[in-house]
């Protein structure tokens, strides 16, 4: 039986997508600022943005960061949950957190959330249609000494960490730091399937998902969301509402044009809040969001 208890929709926004797929795809901190708005009055409760430059290229300047946190908040009472910028900003767990540290120093730029991603993996790009890697040496480095730092330091700043998990292996890590104490339940949990270009998490399908929820620590209090980095949500958000899950979507991992023609972030919340009441439950609000999760 589905489950009838709020739906956190959380926008993922724009990640380091370019738009030969969508001319939507939000990039200057305005546009960004103005998605989000539109994504809170469409149903989301959570925004997940990365800053980026006018021509798509990462931005990681603190003040831009803290510019598009602070018109957000001051234009709604959605979760704001920004990036580390971890592949592109190489350096310590200090160096990798202290724009988050700085957003924290201020109550109108601090965010909900941290990222928490509990492990390594290659992160080459692939061609699908050709088969070839276009990168071959990125990878995306976690070491359990920095995942540590990381879930210590998160919460003392008065954040939720946001778990991620990529693989199996990912989650017997989570599993490991709720023993030692390292994570606090409720826990977040955003199991990150890949599609298309990327190769780094478990299939974007049915049985991509079930396989990651079979591992899931039992008798600890979860609230796990689902995404699909390069690919589309479509085919998974009616088993996620069966389940018991939330969803993690956005023109950062698909253009979803399969539910318009050049939609909008706001118009995919949109449709997903559609699809989820059809299933018996329906989009929860920011401030339902905080209480599932445990948010002051």
């Amino acid at each position: 039986m589905p489950s009838n208890k709020p739906f956190i929709l959380e926008v993922r926004a724009n990640e380091y997508t370019m738009r030969g797929g969508n001319l939507n795809v939000p990039w200057t901190p305005d546009e960004i600022v103005a998605d989000a708005v539109a994504c809170a009055e469409a149903g989301a409760a959570i925004y997940h943005f990365h800053a980026r430059m006018p021509d798509g290229k990462p931005d990681h300047r603190l003040q831009t960061y803290q510019y598009i946190v602070r018109r957000i908040k001051e234009q709604s009472n959605i979760l704001v949950h920004p990036t580390l910028g971890a592949i592109a900003l190489a350096g310590t767990a200090q160096e990798r957190l202290a724009n988050v540290e700085a957003l924290c120093a201020d109550p109108a730029t601090k965010p909900h959330f941290a990222p928490l991603d509990m492990g390594s993996t290659n992160a080459d790009v692939r061609d699908p249609e050709s088969g070839r890697f276009i990168t071959e040496d990125k990878v995306y480095t976690n070491t359990t000494k920095t995942l540590k730092h990381f879930a210590t330091r998160i919460p003392q700043l008065g954040l939720k960490p946001y778990v991620m998990s990529w693989s199996v292996i990912y989650t017997r890590q989570i599993e490991a730091f709720m023993a030692m104490g390292l994570i606090d339940e409720p826990v977040y949990l955003a199991f990150n399937l890949a599609e298309g270009h990327s190769m780094a998490g478990h299939p974007g399908t049915i049985r991509g998902l079930t396989s990651l929820l079979d591992f899931l620590p039992q008798g600890r209090r979860i609230e796990w969301t689902a995404c699909v980095h390069g690919g589309s949500l479509v085919p998974l958000i009616g088993a996620i509402c069966q389940l018991g899950g939330h969803a993690s979507i956005g023109l950062g991992d698909h253009p979803y044009i399969e539910i318009g023609s050049q939609p909008s972030n706001a118009d995919v919340i949109t449709w997903a809040g559609e699809f989820v009441r059809m299933c018996g439950r329906a989009p929860a609000t920011p401030n339902q969001a905080k209480e599932l999760l445990n948010i002051s």
